[in-house]
């Protein structure tokens, strides 16, 4: 299984980094990691569309969830049957938003892989005939970031980045008008338990990013960063869709 996953995805991701490398000017990591962070988006990019479409319903669906378990706390079997209901009736499948994460989650692990052991001589052994030999990857990108070591700075942007992404989908608190129509309560609660979360993520972006490689954080931020234009991009049509709806 080791093999087939090196051969499969850490190999040609390797080969494609060093490739990148290569061609790029000045031999810049930095700017290798950004165009390799750009082509696995661009390649996943039908995933994560399907997995952002279907987070989004959830969560608006989050309230009328809430109120159909509070209605049937204690008759499963009815709880079960409404939800399938409710599902049904807005065309989600609850299992629809984990399916692309996980076909996306052995590409991540293959890009850590890269990033962690995949940089030093030994590794570059297992280049294509076709990519050039470096000899060895200078880890200094931009002329001042040492992609080696961890960098905090890096850190923090990607979790300033994470909130900007997690805020995006967070259910907004009800407005004053409609605070005592039904399950309105339930949507309050879920408006604080996604404002934790809006600040828990990041924080824990930080605190994981601090303690890892700066390549391996600057793949992290640029891919969090092209996720939120996804996100902009797939809530724009949704809301097209459901206007055209309407007319």
């Amino acid at each position: 299984m080791i093999q087939l996953f090196n051969v499969v995805l850490f190999q040609p991701l390797l080969n494609l980094l060093v490739f990148l490398y290569n061609i790029v000017p000045y031999h810049d990591l930095g700017v290798a990691i950004i165009l390799l962070t750009i082509i696995i988006k661009a390649v996943l990019y039908p995933l994560a569309s399907q997995s952002i479409k279907s987070q989004k319903s959830l969560q608006d669906l989050q309230p009328k969830i809430e109120e159909i378990k509070k209605q049937h706390k204690d008759n499963k079997e009815g709880q079960a049957k409404a939800l399938m209901e409710l599902y049904k009736n807005n065309k989600v499948n609850p299992f629809s938003s984990c399916l692309p994460l996980l076909i996306q989650l052995p590409f991540l692990i293959a890009v850590y892989q890269v990033f962690q052991r995949g940089l030093n001589a030994k590794s570059l052994d297992l280049l294509y005939p076709f990519v050039a030999n470096p000899g060895v990857l200078n880890p200094v990108s931009f002329g001042f970031l040492d992609l080696n070591k961890p960098q905090i700075a890096l850190a923090v942007l990607t979790g300033l980045a994470q909130f900007w992404q997690t805020k995006m989908m967070i259910t907004k608190k009800p407005p004053a008008e409609v605070k005592k129509s039904p399950g309105a309560k339930d949507e309050d609660m879920m408006a604080m338990m996604n404002k934790q979360m809006l600040y828990f993520m990041p924080v824990m972006t930080v605190f994981i990013g601090i303690s890892l490689p700066s390549g391996l954080v600057l793949y992290w931020l640029v891919m969090t960063l092209l996720t939120v234009f996804q996100q902009e991009l797939v809530f724009k049509k949704q809301k097209k869709a459901e206007v055209e709806v309407i007319k």
